[in-house]
């Protein structure tokens, strides 16, 4: 069964068939966090948007106690190999058949520098990623402002669109709310708000304009879980 589980902020674990994977998995230093990097012991994947602390997180830790293959960016996974971590490269537009299911890099309007000391490391483009598996597909756009190919994600069926709301850095609340007249999906779950004052949304506020577009909205506090 095709589950997923909000870990705070914009990290997720997802579970399905032959998938056992993290999205954005910034535990460590997050205020929102319902899990700690060594609840993890059992992963196949884990996908990351790109290269932002509150993003990239403890995607390498992770990869390299468990073996995990971290999904990224071409320049970002380099950086990631780099570290010792076992990663699959990709970029933005391109798909991959896995043993789970498929996995198609998304645009997304934002940056990818990863902060390493006094310096910004190059990390490629920040994308989003739509993840089929269990014949269920979910969108994690990642950071990102409202673009116009969010249009063409309309008919890609998707099950569950995960979108920030949280403004300053990514859309907030209204644009998100356009990107779902886009997207058109079955189900929306919020993401990348109120970590900090500077992103502080209300979620509430989103779902009830939601489902007047006729978009189920459901609102997860870090640990909550739902079948797709």
């Amino acid at each position: 069964m095709a589950k997923l589980k909000f870990l705070g902020h914009a990290a997720f674990y997802v579970e399905g068939e032959g998938l056992k994977a993290l999205i954005d998995p910034f535990l460590k230093g997050n205020p929102q966090a319902s899990a700690k990097p060594d609840d993890f012991k059992d992963l196949n994947y884990i996908f990351v948007t790109h290269g932002h602390g509150d993003h990239l997180g403890d995607a390498i830790d992770i990869a390299k106690a468990t073996g995990a293959t971290i999904v990224a960016v071409f320049e970002l996974a380099n950086y990631c190999a780099s570290k010792g971590a076992k990663v699959h490269p990709m970029h933005v537009g391109g798909s991959a058949r896995f043993p789970f299911g498929r996995v198609k890099m998304i645009p997304a309007s934002h940056g990818s520098g990863i902060v390493e000391g006094d310096r910004v490391i190059y990390g490629g483009n920040p994308c989003g990623f739509l993840i089929s598996f269990e014949g269920k597909k979910i969108y994690h756009a990642g950071d990102t402002g409202l673009i116009a190919d969010m249009s063409l994600l309309k008919d890609e069926g998707i099950d569950v669109a995960l979108l920030p709301i949280g403004g300053n850095f990514t859309m907030d609340i209204d644009d998100a709310l356009r990107a779902l007249e886009l997207i058109r999906p079955k189900k929306v779950i919020p993401m990348h708000y109120s970590t900090w004052p500077l992103i502080e949304a209300d979620p509430k506020e989103f779902a009830k304009k939601a489902e007047m577009l006729g978009v189920s909205c459901e609102v997860l506090a870090p640990g909550g879980e739902t079948v797709i």
